[in-house]
């Protein structure tokens, strides 16, 4: 392999399981922009403001979406584990699990691999589209 090329050239699998598994755990950010928060709100089929006050929380200068006390999305549904608002999810959600943190070795990859059902199974994505995705937020 040349020094250059990423360990991960040859691409990487992955299909959605929508078990929640990436949606739940420890408190983090789910960061959200002007155009997200209007995809979500029209999901959730209220308006901009009521949508802003009820599900995003402003963090220093950018704005995350709000969590259940235990870490876990609001948008979670409990009983199922499945994402409310699949379709107008943020960026940060459908660019998961090509995360940088998720690409820097095959150790952090195998890691994502024991928690995400559907990291390392299903669609054979390429160099080319994971870059695509890990270059599309700082995640």
């Amino acid at each position: 392999m040349n020094k250059r090329e990423k360990w991960y050239h040859e691409g990487l699998k992955f299909q959605c399981s929508q078990c929640g598994a990436c949606c739940s755990g420890a408190p983090g950010f789910v960061w959200v922009d002007d155009q997200e928060i209007q995809s979500l709100a029209q999901a959730m089929e209220m308006d901009i403001d009521t949508f802003h006050d009820r599900f995003v929380r402003r963090v220093g200068d950018r704005f995350s979406l709000i969590e259940y006390p235990d870490g876990d999305c609001i948008f979670l549904e409990p009983q199922t584990r499945g994402c409310m608002v699949y379709d107008a999810r943020p960026t940060q959600c459908r660019t998961w699990p090509f995360w940088n943190s998720n690409l820097e070795s095959k150790r952090s990859w195998q890691a994502t691999c024991r928690v995400c059902p559907g990291a390392g199974e299903g669609k054979l994505y390429s160099l080319k589209q994971i870059e695509i995705a890990r270059n599309a937020k700082d995640v």
